[in-house]
């Protein structure tokens, strides 16, 4: 998902795609979905580079949408890292 907000972002900002809107009705989303997917790209970096590794099981994305958009949210980057640190964690202790 995080790849993909990029790419529609830099689709957005070369002119490829007029808008927002667009976007979302050619990919079927709603505009609040497809505002949801470009706000990953407010995540700290480094965040950002976790979620791009994280690997799906049984074809599941490992972590879910209102978990990542508590992160998201959450303010600043380092309020993201310490609300990421808590769910990373709660997570790994359930995959394991």
């Amino acid at each position: 998902m995080v790849a993909l907000a990029h790419h529609l972002d830099a689709a957005l900002n070369r002119g490829q795609m007029r808008n927002a809107a667009t976007v979302a009705f050619q990919l079927g989303l709603t505009r609040a979905r497809l505002t949801y997917l470009l706000d990953l790209r407010l995540l700290a970096p480094d965040i950002q580079e976790e979620l791009l590794f994280l690997d799906a099981v049984d074809g599941e994305e490992p972590l879910g949408e209102r978990v990542l958009r508590a992160v998201v949210h959450a303010g600043t980057w380092e309020a993201q890292r310490e609300k990421w640190r808590a769910v990373s964690s709660a997570w790994g202790a359930r995959g394991e």
